[in-house]
């Protein structure tokens, strides 16, 4: 499985959500299917089928986090030195030359992508513009409304 590029931020809030799920999430549900259990025939016992499908969720949200954090290869902004350039983790200050709004986003991995935070996925149109760009280009994004050009303001590593 390829490396998966994520900041510090980005893998310290998976932990987070894999421990949750591993201490209190976990023996929750296992409580949940004892006392459903508890109420008789499991056959017609809704509670005992929700708790399961909840319990299935729940193990496969570990899986699923486990094997990412095993394949992550974590970057931090800050040590970065890429010259100026556009590169995963960077901070970038973009002018929509149509508009002329001004906008930062930081390009982040899949995971921790969160557009109203100003994290844009290494994967996204835009991302994928940006990425071998200095301040002072013009990139252009394939958008669904048509293609847009943004002009790359500053490029920093934070």
């Amino acid at each position: 499985m390829p490396k998966i590029p994520i900041t510090i931020a980005g893998a310290e809030k998976l932990r987070a959500e894999l421990q949750a799920l591993k201490t209190v999430q976990r023996p929750a549900i296992v409580s949940a299917i004892a006392e459903a259990r508890s109420h008789g025939d499991l056959s017609e016992n809704a509670e005992y089928h929700a708790a399961k499908e909840r319990q299935g969720f729940i193990e496969g949200r570990i899986s699923d986090l486990e094997a990412k954090l095993a394949n992550v290869q974590i970057i931090n902004p800050a040590l970065l030195d890429a010259d100026g350039r556009c590169v995963f983790g960077a901070t970038v200050d973009l002018e929509d030359l149509a508009s002329g709004e001004v906008v930062t986003y930081q390009i982040v991995g899949d995971d921790e992508a969160d557009i109203k935070q100003g994290k844009i996925s290494i994967s996204s149109p835009i991302a994928r513009a940006l990425i071998g760009k200095y301040s002072g280009d013009v990139a252009e994004v394939q958008a669904p409304g048509g293609v847009r050009e943004y002009e790359i303001l500053d490029v920093k590593y934070i």
